[in-house]
């Protein structure tokens, strides 16, 4: 009854002030865009080629509407990639790769399935192709002609599929085009807990068996292993919310149209150039010519046009002359307007003094460096989704070299995967405030000496150093400079 007695309050008020509840309404919107298109797209923008650019956005519904889009194939202007989108990604894959310190586990064979596997490089691979796809996966498989070890690769989200149930990962699927005499096939790996089941497709999707594609003679269709897990690591840094279970790549948001207006900017910039060089008006009699039949002999001079004035008959008109003459070029809007396109390429991603870019000359060094974060924020975002990757994909190459021995599969014990400091302070920075701390009683000498040289010297080299700190300073004998610490 009080329920009731809620509502009709509550009907009244609505009906006194005289309120219409809104209607819902149906809204029905059309991607212009799917998934694969979405990474070939981002892949191109990698890979930075104009013609292939332009062909893309040619062909793409909505195109038309972007610069590459926009600009016929025969139009004048000289159209301009600025090869942004690839030095971020570079960029960004460098300072994750290099701050990779050690990936370490109790396992004593996996220094040389390390080394086997190349694996800074295959983590460095991942890590340029993730950025721009958005996701991947690595796939590891067997193949003892070639390696007595695990064979690792990284596959990117143009070939790979994900199968969940109820948020759990269930399959990996890989797929690999193959095309025999003209024909397509595709291969479909599927990667599950315990088993890799291979199916071979035609063009039109129809299972056919292996020995239609002479690479694939001899495959297995199933294949089952010990062990309760998957042959195969997802690997994504941003989740899509356009795609369910897929990443996200840095190009996407947003970024695309960024970099077309960047280029855009370029272009027009490179052509207002072009437009603006120095005219020569030069009459007809100061022309030289030919003495054989009297012609007027062509004006050597790259990128400019010569136009002809005809000589004045009137006595009291100007004496012919060389006129030259240069348009103004709007030089400052340009270069605004390219700060302006350039700062929004990197927002959220990069800072512009990560790649070198000064765009802000009149800033403080403070503002620079609260700028740099970004790019601090970017690596750590990179770096924490890479611990737990780099830990299953060890752990999962371990079980699968245990079952290429044919032996039960052991415990692989703790597996750590370890970061370097970005944007650390150089050597006199770290001297002069770890001896400021040390002076201020506020750090121990085995402190001060870990921080200073952290893993650039071993640990029985940092200890002699810590022993003769402390008998400089009277804190130990000259005889136990030998002795344990205590």
């Amino acid at each position: 009854m009080r329920f009731d007695f809620r509502k009709r309050v509550k009907k009244a008020i609505q009906n006194w002030l005289q309120i219409v509840p809104a209607t819902e309404q149906s809204i029905i919107l059309t991607e212009r865009t799917g998934f694969i298109t979405d990474v070939i797209r981002s892949q191109l923008w990698y890979r930075g080629d104009s013609s292939e650019l332009f062909q893309f956005f040619h062909q793409t519904d909505g195109g038309a509407e972007s610069f590459w889009g926009s600009v016929p194939a025969k139009e004048k202007i000289r159209k301009i990639h600025s090869g942004l989108p690839a030095i971020i990604a570079d960029t960004l894959t460098y300072i994750v790769k290099s701050d990779l310190d050690a990936v370490e586990t109790d396992r004593a064979e996996w220094k040389e399935i390390s080394r086997q596997t190349d694996f800074e490089n295959l983590i460095g691979k991942a890590v340029c192709d993730t950025l721009v796809d958005g996701d991947g996966a690595f796939k590891i498989s067997v193949d003892t002609d070639v390696s007595e070890y695990p064979i690792v690769d990284f596959v990117g989200a143009d070939k790979v599929r994900y199968d969940y149930r109820r948020g759990v990962l269930n399959e990996i699927i890989f797929t690999t085009d193959y095309k025999p005499k003209s024909s397509v096939y595709r291969l479909e790996e599927h990667y599950g807990k315990g088993y890799v089941k291979s199916i071979l497709y035609n063009s039109d999707g129809i299972e056919v068996g292996f020995e239609t594609v002479p690479e694939l003679v001899g495959v297995i269709p199933e294949v089952r292993f010990d062990g309760d897990y998957i042959m195969a690591v997802p690997l994504k840094f941003y989740t899509s919310k356009k795609y369910q279970n897929r990443g996200k790549s840095i190009f996407d948001g947003g970024k695309s149209d960024c970099f077309d207006a960047l280029d855009e900017v370029v272009s027009q910039w490179w052509d207002a150039i072009r437009a603006g060089r120095v005219q020569k008006y030069i009459p007809e009699c100061m022309i030289p010519r030919n003495f054989a039949d009297g012609s007027l002999k062509p004006l050597n001079s790259f990128g400019t046009e010569f136009i002809t004035v005809e000589q004045p008959v009137s006595e009291t008109a100007e004496r012919p002359k060389i006129e030259v003459v240069q348009p103004q070029i709007e030089y400052e809007a340009f270069v605004n307007a390219y700060t302006n396109c350039l700062l929004m390429c990197l927002q959220g991603l990069v800072s512009p003094a990560t790649l070198g870019i000064d765009v802000g000359k009149m800033q403080s060094a403070d503002a620079q460096r609260e700028k740099k974060d970004v790019t601090g924020n970017t690596r750590n975002i990179i770096t924490s989704a890479l611990e737990t990757a780099i830990t299953k994909l060890v752990e999962t190459i371990l079980y699968t070299y245990d079952n290429m021995r044919k032996i039960p599969i052991r415990d692989c014990g703790e597996i750590t995967v370890s970061f370097g400091e970005y944007a650390a302070p150089d050597f006199d920075s770290r001297v002069e405030t770890i001896g400021k701390a040390g002076t201020y009683g506020i750090m121990s000498v085995e402190t001060q000496v870990e921080e200073l040289w952290g893993s650039s010297k071993d640990d029985e080299w940092k200890k002699s150093e810590v022993r003769r700190i402390m008998s400089e300073r009277g804190l130990l004998e000259t005889g136990d400079l030998n002795a344990e610490l205590p």
